[in-house]
């Protein structure tokens, strides 16, 4: 699987959050995943939502798909609720 992101977006990230897109490019490889449209609005391009778990920490990334490129958008901590609905999920499997 191939990663990509807009450089100033990762700058952002790091900047305000303490973490980059290529930390948070492991949550792709959580078994425990949950992967959901961002419907949010009408972004001119299909997007989802992604729920993961790195070193026992949930994160939310926000990514498209590209060809065979996974285009990172956004990242940041889970909050509370999405904290609860991973966790919901993860013991329902």
């Amino acid at each position: 699987m191939e990663f990509e992101w807009d450089d100033a977006k990762n700058n952002a990230c790091f900047e305000r959050r303490g973490f980059d897109f290529a930390y948070t490019v492991r949550v792709f490889f959580d078994p425990q995943r949950i992967v959901v449209q961002d419907r949010r609005r009408d972004y001119g391009e299909d997007r989802c939502r992604l729920l993961g778990m790195i070193d026992g920490r949930t994160y939310v990334v926000v990514y498209t798909a590209r060809s065979s490129v996974v285009r990172i958008i956004s990242a940041r901590k889970a909050n509370p609720k999405e904290v609860a609905d991973y966790e919901h999920n993860a013991r329902q499997d």
